[in-house]
This record gives structure tokens, C-alpha cells and sequence, in this order.
């Protein structure tokens, strides 16, 4: 890490200017396909805030200079990209995909002779989605559909990987999760005055974490998954990465595999070897 001496904080009267502005949303938006429009300038200024402060240095403009002229984004470009990551989540969001995991894929994946079950989760944020998974397709082992599953769980940021491993929320986010599935997949604290809880270990050892950048030209996933979840992702992506994205991610599917996107989100006009299931869940042709 460049070290810095430890200036006197002035970074919350300094200002993102606009040429520092459409610097950092250039690179932003090379290394991670998220489009920073100039709508998003103070959000980028706020964030970079808590950013400043870390590394000690003083000023926006320092802090540019130090990335493009002082090669300090060979260090820095992770965290750069973690201050502007969104990473909300939840269980069960967008419950009904849960749904037609449960009900439709995994039954016809097991009619087709699938018995170990490859998932993967990409843009996994804080863990709420792949630990989702992970109690379906348990149900799903319990009730012999299939003999086991694993799960594939990426994420651009490091720090809400670091939280996902973890497998420690508070109470309160674990409320959408159904009361079986939360008897038997979270484990309460011994102590009671602790306002959180941990996914079993049975479920944590079946999820593997990963870094990853979906702008990368090829996906490390080294034999073709059967379900690939990747939602509410592609809107930050203009329409060409966008094609790009669902095109390496086809490549990645077994045939017959399934792909879930968000609710908010589509892939006409793309012309990809799938077809539609459901509501924003397709099979790989």
C-alpha cells in the first residue's frame, strides 16, 4: 500500500471535480462494465469519502494523481471498485426463482440424469444468495432428488466476499428464510445478547467463494455448471457488455442448464441459445 503522511482532513470541504469525475468513471466503467453517469458524481465523491480517509490522503485530486500518474492503481484498483460496488441482498430474494429451483429445475435436472448438481452464483454480494441455494438443494439431497451439489459463489468485491465466508448475519435479514429451513440451517448465538446468526457448517462447506470480474474475457469455471443464477447485475451494464456478459456465461452452462436473471432485467434482442421457462429463467439449448 502507498503510504502516505497523514494530512489534516480536509476531505470533507474538498470536491470531486468533473475532469477527475470522468477519469475515475472511465476506468471504473473499463475494469467493471458499471456505467457511472455524471448523475452518479456525489455518489462517487461520498463514497470515495471513507476511501480518502483510509489511505491518508488529502484531497480528491491527490488521490487521482497518486492512481493514474503515480501507478498507484496496481494496489489500489480493488478498493476503488469496492467503494463503488452495490451489494444489496437478501434470502429468498425474488423468492419465485427459489421456487422454480426447487419445483422445476432440480426435478428435471434429475430426470435427465443430473445427480451431483453444479451452481453457481455470480455476483454473489454478502452470501444471502448462494447460502439460499444451498438450503433448496440440501431439501433436495434430503428428499433424494439428487446425491449431492455444490455451490460456485463470485463476487467482484472482496469485502463482501470476506462477510460471505463468514456466514454471520444479523437477525433481522435472516426473517425472509422459512422457519423449517431456519431450524435447521442457522445456528443461534450462545450468546443471547448477540443480535446475529451463523449458516450451519453442513451448508457453509458446500459453498465455495471466489473473486471474480465478469468482465473478464473467459469465466474460470472449469467444468459447465448446471444452473447459473446472475441477478440484477447486467442493468449496471450498458447493452453491448451486456451481450458479452450472457454470452460467456452461455458458454459455461451445460446444455439443458438453466440461467436466472433479475426480475428488472431481460435478454431479447441478444440472440442466446436459451429459451424461456419462466419469468426471467431460461434453458441452455
Amino acid at each position: 500500500m502507498h503510504k502516505h503522511k497523514i494530512n489534516p482532513p480536509q476531505t470533507a470541504f474538498d470536491h470531486l471535480e468533473l475532469r477527475e469525475f470522468q477519469m475515475l468513471a472511465s476506468y471504473i466503467s473499463e475494469y467493471s462494465g458499471i456505467k457511472m453517469p455524471p448523475t452518479k458524481k456525489t455518489m462517487l465523491e461520498g463514497r470515495l469519502r471513507r476511501r480518502l480517509r483510509a489511505t491518508g490522503i488529502a484531497t480528491f485530486a491527490e488521490y487521482c494523481r497518486y492512481l493514474f500518474d503515480e501507478d498507484g492503481l496496481e494496489s489500489e484498483a480493488i478498493f476503488l471498485i469496492d467503494a463503488v460496488t452495490t451489494n444489496k441482498t437478501d434470502f429468498f430474494r425474488e423468492a419465485n426463482h427459489f421456487d422454480v429451483l426447487k419445483n422445476v429445475i432440480v426435478p428435471d435436472l434429475a430426470e435427465g440424469g443430473v445427480a451431483d448438481l453444479r451452481i453457481w452464483s455470480a455476483a454473489c454480494s454478502t452470501g444471502a444468495e448462494p447460502y439460499t441455494m444451498a438450503m433448496v438443494l440440501e431439501e433436495a439431497v434430503e428428499e433424494r432428488q439428487l446425491r449431492s451439489y455444490s455451490v460456485l459463489a463470485t463476487d467482484l468485491s472482496t469485502d463482501v466476499l470476506a462477510s460471505a465466508r463468514k456466514g454471520i448475519y444479523p437477525t433481522s435479514m435472516l426473517k425472509p428464510v422459512p422457519a423449517p429451513l431456519r431450524r435447521k440451517y442457522v445456528l443461534e448465538p450462545k450468546d443471547p445478547e448477540m443480535d446475529c446468526m451463523r449458516i450451519h457448517p453442513r451448508l457453509r462447506s458446500r459453498v465455495g467463494f471466489a473473486r471474480m470480474n465478469l468482465m473478464d474475457e473467459a469465466y474460470p469455471v472449469e467444468e459447465a455448471v448446471h444452473v447459473i443464477f446472475c441477478r440484477n447485475v447486467l442493468i449496471y451494464f450498458d447493452k453491448p457488455t451486456q451481450a458479452k456478459v450472457l454470452s460467456r456465461l452461455c458458454d459455461c452452462l451445460a446444455t439443458g442448464g438453466y440461467l436466472t436473471i433479475g426480475h428488472s432485467e431481460t435478454i431479447s434482442g441478444f440472440g442466446l441459445p436459451l429459451r424461456m421457462i419462466s419469468n426471467t429463467v431460461f434453458q441452455r439449448l
